[in-house]
């Protein structure tokens, strides 16, 4: 067991873990090849998916649906395909800095996976507007690898729970506790937001049997 937590909050997130399991078994998440899941991870943030999927075909129907293509492109004309999804200035922007690491540093998407993941982590999080959700959320879902992603469901879950440990070290609490295989990283992080879009954000708190944990 890690130093960062105690053997309760483990126990907690383990239990988190198998009553979502239980409760939805297998869903799909997170479609798209690797390079839509990078730009999705950028597009998603402060917004819903239904825009990101907007924004997504729009870049599709430009043929500006790729890190090459992104980093060829004028700002100008991502800004208007991406509009959709909210501070499309400041997106277009990251975007435009992931193409360039993509593309410049790392030589391409095919060659990205060969990268280790701490090295590819610590890459992507010297990208501008890149944090960790962000970078784990390419990882996780564009690369395969096995890096559990915290976003603000996990660490409103993990609260609720009675769950003490601080949100920058929920991710290796929640490594510790599940297989170390990127589709049941894929899975669980799944079965998170699930839960929390169908209970935290309408306040069903009563009946929640991640609430009861909390004892």
């Amino acid at each position: 067991m890690s130093a960062f937590s105690s053997g309760n909050d483990a126990g907690k997130a383990g239990k988190i873990v198998d009553i979502l399991k239980n409760r939805f078994g297998e869903i799909p998440w997170w479609p798209g090849n690797t390079d839509e899941v990078m730009i999705g991870a950028i597009l998603t943030q402060q917004t819903r998916w239904e825009n990101v999927e907007q924004a997504l075909q729009q870049l599709k129907d430009r043929d500006m649906c790729s890190m090459a293509a992104m980093n060829a492109a004028d700002a100008e004309k991502i800004e208007a395909a991406v509009r959709c999804t909210g501070f499309y200035r400041i997106k277009a922007r990251r975007l435009k800095a992931l193409a360039g690491f993509v593309t410049d540093i790392c030589g391409g998407v095919d060659l990205m996976a060969s990268i280790p993941t701490p090295t590819l982590r610590a890459g992507l999080l010297g990208v501008y507007g890149i944090g960790e959700e962000t970078a784990d959320s390419i990882l996780c879902y564009g690369f395969s690898r096995p890096s559990f992603v915290v976003d603000a469901y996990t660490e409103r879950i993990a609260w609720c729970a009675g769950i003490t440990t601080p949100r920058s070290a929920l991710k290796p609490l929640f490594e510790s506790v599940i297989a170390e295989d990127s589709h049941v990283y894929h899975q669980t992080h799944a079965h998170i937001v699930e839960y929390a879009k169908g209970w935290c954000t309408k306040k069903r708190c009563e009946g929640c049997r991640i609430m009861a944990l909390n004892g």
